[in-house]
């Protein structure tokens, strides 16, 4: 401090910006520089080919099939998990009898808030291993359930009809648990004295969720909302350990695409990177007009 604050600032920033762009901004420009060339990955030479790889791209019927999928993915996945996390927690924060401020949530809240956490403290790798078992066709569980039912086991992951919707599933079940607690934490914040008042308008809880809750929340389910629609462009661990993009390619995605163009036969890590510069773009633009879409005037309350 003898020699100012400024300089004692930059030295405390310094390294770790320094580390930053060593280890993350450096691979970034890496991959747009190896994306204009042939490099295979293993090999000393790579010669520069300008924009032909991102030409290829534009006809790889693969590449779209799997831009195709996380398309689907990024429709369904955070529509789905932010409808069931916001239903979840209304019903843990004010789904019980009226109590005090007129709403109260369900008896045992803190047990079902842990349970809806659960997968979270789970690796994904544990939770593609784990649901893989539950689909087996012969020792897993949910076919099990459906014989004794008398109703016919498919072959879930192994039928290009199923594979991709049991894997969007699993995605949703994944990341729900974590949307529960957010919204519930969110919703506690909330001034009881507002729903009482609606109460006494005699509004319903499914009102009272829409008109009161869903506004107030509006910040916490926007950035709900980048981040799970960011999820749903990626998905490759669960793709890969789960059905590796097949069968027949009916799960395949852009992530999955992109490790297989770099590691499989052909072992292309300059057509990798070029789709890796595309999911770059890709991911960039999706949170930037997701920020634009929800924007809104922040409601404030006291």
């Amino acid at each position: 401090m003898r020699h100012g604050r400024y300089p004692l600032i930059v030295s405390f920033l310094l390294p770790p910006l320094v580390l930053y762009g060593i280890f993350v901004l450096s691979p970034y420009l890496q991959a747009f520089q190896i994306s204009t060339t042939d490099w295979l990955g293993y090999s000393a030479q790579a010669d520069p080919v300008g924009m032909a790889n991102f030409r290829t791209l534009l006809h790889d019927g693969y590449v779209w099939n799997a831009l195709k999928n996380n398309a689907i993915l990024l429709a369904l996945v955070p529509v789905l998990t932010i409808a069931l996390g916001l239903f979840f927690a209304t019903m843990l924060t004010m789904g019980g009898r009226k109590g005090r401020a007129g709403v109260s949530g369900v008896r045992g809240t803190s047990v079902y808030r842990l349970v809806y956490f659960f997968p979270q403290v789970l690796s994904v790798v544990i939770i593609a291993l784990l649901w893989k078992e539950i689909y087996h066709p012969n020792s897993g569980l949910l076919n099990g359930a459906l014989r004794a039912l008398g109703l016919p086991a498919p072959t879930w992951l192994g039928d290009p009809r199923f594979a991709f919707w049991c894997v969007l599933a699993v995605m949703v079940w994944s990341n729900v648990g974590f949307y529960v607690v957010l919204f519930g934490a969110a919703m506690q914040a909330i001034p009881r004295d507002i729903y009482e008042a609606v109460l006494l308008d005699g509004a319903s809880r499914a009102v009272m969720l829409r008109k009161i809750t869903i506004p107030l929340l509006w910040d916490t389910v926007q950035v709900a909302w980048i981040y799970l629609a960011i999820a749903a462009l990626d998905g490759f661990i669960l793709v890969q350990l789960m059905t590796n993009g097949g069968p027949n390619f009916s799960s395949d995605v852009i992530g999955m695409r992109m490790y297989d163009t770099a590691f499989g036969s052909e072992t292309k890590f300059g057509y990798a990177s070029a789709i890796g510069v595309v999911m770059f773009f890709l991911t960039l633009s999706v949170a930037v007009l997701a920020l634009r879409a929800a924007r809104r005037d922040r409601i404030e309350y006291s």
